[in-house]
């Protein structure tokens, strides 16, 4: 059973501690932009990185429900089964995730877009080069060594 944005529902209507769906996450972001009026897109570059910093806010804050739910938060009865099958350390990972991000941004902003770009946006390294206004190669640089940092610094190295 689903609401009126698509988030799943429990029978009593509250949410479930579900996966956050990509459609639900699109219909999501889609309704926070279109209530936003006052937004003039400058260009394509600007939707995309606004749109992808919006769909990491939605997954953290997801994630955050999760963990708080995850301790007792909702306190919702459900069988081992159904238990099993939510995956609570994917919300400690995007929680992990964003504050290493934060991180690498006070570092390299460009390195941070581009991740937001690329794992939150799903664009494509062709598509983020294009967004960004830099090259190919930069890019792939900057993917690799972020995705190689990002790992050392959730790894607690």
């Amino acid at each position: 059973m689903t609401n009126c944005i698509g988030w799943p529902t429990s029978t009593c209507g509250e949410r479930n501690l579900a996966p956050l769906q990509t459609s639900a996450l699109i219909n999501e972001a889609y309704l926070r932009l279109v209530d936003e009026p006052q937004v003039n897109w400058e260009n394509r570059t600007h939707f995309f990185g606004i749109a992808a910093r919006l769909m990491r806010r939605i997954l953290v804050d997801e994630a955050r429900k999760r963990n708080s739910a995850k301790r007792g938060g909702a306190m919702i009865q459900v069988s081992l089964h159904e238990a099993m099958t939510v995956p609570q350390e994917q919300a400690a990972n995007v929680v992990a995730l964003d504050d290493a991000l934060k991180n690498l941004e006070a570092i390299d902003s460009r390195q941070s877009e581009i991740v937001e770009l690329r794992f939150f946006g799903g664009l494509s390294i062709e598509e983020t080069a294009d967004v960004l206004k830099v090259s190919l190669g930069t890019v792939m640089r900057d993917w690799t060594f972020a995705r190689a940092w990002l790992r050392n610094e959730m790894s607690g190295a």
